[in-house]
């Protein structure tokens, strides 16, 4: 089954403490990798969430962002530190009574002080949060799904279109082979002919174009590429991701062009292979955004 591996999702889940908003966006990758950007608070969770996204993303990179809101987020605590503060309150007083100074410590004086007293935030944490974070990472991560199986049914199409066009070049390029060296025996003796007016040896001619034909033979090279063709139509239909193993036909498939372009010695049949070698580039492009 053919799936992009460019989507993207949006989820936005709300309850009285919090409010939860999840973003994946999937781009083109040769291997699964996930990147997940959340608060710190969430980072006991990764390994759910990620989890959660595997079930549905097999290839490709995805890019998971995730942001929370409300009162519930962040818990605030005054932290005092009491024996410092006593022994600052010992040394005010010793200070006052030595020197005989006039003052009162006031209780401006020790907020003030950020020595003895802060403000510690405290991450939330909840079951509650953890919760609806996953929720939302399953419903973004779904739409983002959606969108690359929606995505791939018109890459399906056009891999289809373009892989009968590549079959259609690799059935006449099989007709006109057969018909260079019956065309190659004929200039040679023609040619020979001229040269020794009718005289020469025709076993040796004979064998000459044997040469030649056993050199320029591509059959196996096309029976090879027709081969990869129908394993390619039977690939399009697998449950399985596929992406890698089309990667791999068409590689093989652009062996077999470069060969039979080497080979050939006919300007019809390189013309033909150049057709080939562009519809296999369009191939390699479409085949790279396949799960």
């Amino acid at each position: 089954m053919v799936i992009s591996m460019t989507g993207f999702g949006r989820s936005r889940i709300v309850s009285a403490s919090f409010s939860v908003n999840v973003e994946v966006k999937t781009v083109n990758h040769r291997f699964n990798e996930i990147n997940v950007r959340m608060p710190r608070q969430l980072l006991k969770i990764e390994d759910k969430i990620k989890k959660k996204l595997n079930e549905h993303l097999r290839r490709g990179r995805a890019e998971v962002y995730i942001m929370i809101e409300g009162d519930g987020t962040v818990t605030r605590k005054i932290q005092v530190d009491w024996k410092l503060l006593e022994e600052y309150y010992m040394i005010i007083n010793q200070t006052r009574e030595k020197f005989n100074i006039e003052g009162n410590l006031s209780l401006q004086d020790v907020l003030s002080r950020q020595e003895f007293l802060h403000i510690e935030e405290m991450d939330a944490g909840t079951e509650e949060l953890e919760n609806l974070v996953l929720r939302a990472t399953e419903e973004a991560v779904l739409q983002c799904k959606q969108m690359r199986v929606t995505e791939g049914v018109e890459l399906s199409k056009d891999l289809h279109t373009s892989i009968q066009q590549l079959d259609t070049n690799i059935d006449e390029v099989k007709e006109i082979a057969p018909f260079v060296v019956s065309a190659y025996r004929e200039r040679l003796m023609k040619k020979i002919a001229e040269l020794v007016q009718g005289q020469f040896d025709e076993t040796r001619v004979l064998t000459e174009v044997a040469l030649f034909s056993d050199k320029i033979d591509i059959n196996e090279e096309l029976t090879r590429l027709k081969s990869h063709v129908q394993q390619f139509n039977q690939t399009l239909n697998d449950q399985e991701p596929i992406g890698r193993k089309l990667d791999f036909l068409v590689q093989e498939m652009n062996r077999e062009a470069n060969t039979i372009g080497s080979k050939a010695n006919d300007s019809t049949i390189t013309k033909k292979v150049v057709d080939i070698k562009s519809l296999l580039e369009k191939l390699k492009e479409q085949v790279q955004n396949i799960e």
